[in-house]
């Protein structure tokens, strides 16, 4: 494989299924992600006009006249859609004019979660679906266009989770060279050393605080953003106290609390929900604090050596890309107790679910599954065993519930 190959992504079936059920499709995910090159990879949308809203003079038809915009062609692909604020209501006028109600009539894009912007008030609703693209998983970045094994996990009994480990694990790699490498698509894939990264990633976020937050009109203050998107990266997988974000970076909580939403709109930063069923414990409730891409993250906490919450970082990113390409759409959840008990992850479908912890140590012990344990003891008739993520070469049981397995044998 060269490096001007384009890898297939698992997202692109997703795409494919949307268009062929709803007349709008929206693809979303941050920027650089890859949405333009799926969709230019795709058959179904051979040869369909592509409209992007990064051209200025288009931009502004869009915001004047975006009715004239629509009617370019029978079928679009429109890019960026978040920067003009009308065009979604011209989308839908157009959709319901249309008593066919066309498959696949118009594909969107936007870098901007369009479901949390409060300036975009037209969803779409009942005429859209949407896909999420994440950065590269592992596997998509080896070549394989597809996300971790969860989904051969959940259909599986815990006695047989080695052997579906064993047929799908890939290659072995150092997880910190993954973390480093993160999964936006230039960095990850065709840039070769840490300094041209570094370089890529500056003019990432100089793109993102200068043109992206200020086409959304969202920040007056853009040393203050990025103060707190530093300390954000600085805290991943730590539970989000956004009084003492605050205080650290020197911002009042209110506007630290929309700056998180803002961060989480425009797909940098991952607030992870807790498990909230409450058999025997009394659970802590606040999320906890993630981020899109861990080589990003690395570059703006000014971290040189990945720690080992990076590794947990990985493994959620591959879940939420996992997740987000279900028809029914599973939750990703973690697990705290008040007296510090805690699992990293809980998959949760309506009849199952998955207690994974992440440990970076190439060496675990049995005190390592001591959370995995104690949820499984709350929760028997919903989870049959746990996984143990670990740094290091060998699948094996820990305990009798949980077993222990590579981290590259999952993601």
């Amino acid at each position: 494989m060269t490096p001007d190959s384009i890898l297939p992504r698992a997202a692109a079936a997703a795409v494919v299924r949307a268009a062929g059920i709803a007349p709008v499709v929206v693809l979303l995910g941050a920027r650089q992600t890859g949405k333009t090159t799926l969709l230019r990879a795709l058959p179904l949308l051979e040869g369909r006009p592509y409209l992007t809203l990064d051209d200025f003079d288009l931009r502004v038809q869009a915001e004047t006249e975006p009715e004239a915009v629509v009617a370019r062609a029978p079928s679009l692909v429109l890019d960026e859609v978040q920067r003009a604020r009308d065009l979604l209501i011209a989308v839908k006028r157009a959709v319901d004019a249309d008593q066919a109600r066309t498959p696949g009539r118009f594909v969107l894009t936007g870098s901007a979660n369009l479901l949390m912007m409060e300036r975009i008030g037209e969803t779409l609703a009942g005429r859209a679906v949407y896909v999420t693209l994440w950065p590269f998983t592992r596997r998509e970045r080896l070549g394989l266009g597809r996300t971790g094994v969860w989904s051969e996990l959940l259909a599986t009994p815990s006695s047989a989770w080695r052997d579906v480990l064993e047929s799908h694990g890939g290659p072995a790699e150092d997880w910190r060279t993954a973390a480093a490498l993160g999964g936006l698509p230039v960095p990850s894939y065709r840039l070769g050393n840490a300094e041209d990264r570094a370089l890529w990633f500056s003019g990432y976020v100089q793109t993102y605080l200068e043109r992206d937050l200020q086409a959304l009109r969202a920040v007056e203050n853009l040393a203050d953003f990025r103060r707190l998107m530093r300390a954000a990266c600085l805290r991943i997988g730590n539970l989000v106290n956004q009084t003492e974000l605050g205080r650290d970076v020197g911002i009042a909580q209110p506007q630290v609390h929309r700056f998180l939403n803002l961060m989480e709109a425009s797909y940098q930063a991952v607030r992870l929900s807790a498990y909230a069923v409450n058999r025997t414990r009394r659970l802590i409730k606040s999320p906890k604090l993630y981020w899109s891409d861990t080589g990003l993250a690395l570059f703006l906490a000014g971290e040189t050596e990945p720690r080992g919450a990076h590794l947990e970082n990985l493994v959620l990113t591959d879940l939420l890309a996992w997740r987000d390409l279900q028809s029914r759409r599973p939750e990703v959840l973690y697990w705290r107790t008040a007296t510090g008990i805690e699992v990293d992850f809980v998959v949760e479908t309506p009849d199952r679910l998955l207690p994974v912890e992440v440990k970076a140590s190439a060496r675990v012990t049995t005190a390592d599954a001591k959370g995995l344990e104690a949820f499984l003891d709350d929760y028997p008739d919903l989870a049959d065993g746990a996984l143990l993520v670990h740094g290091g070469d060998e699948t094996f049981p820990l305990t009798r519930r949980v077993v222990a397995v590579p981290w590259w044998k999952v993601i």
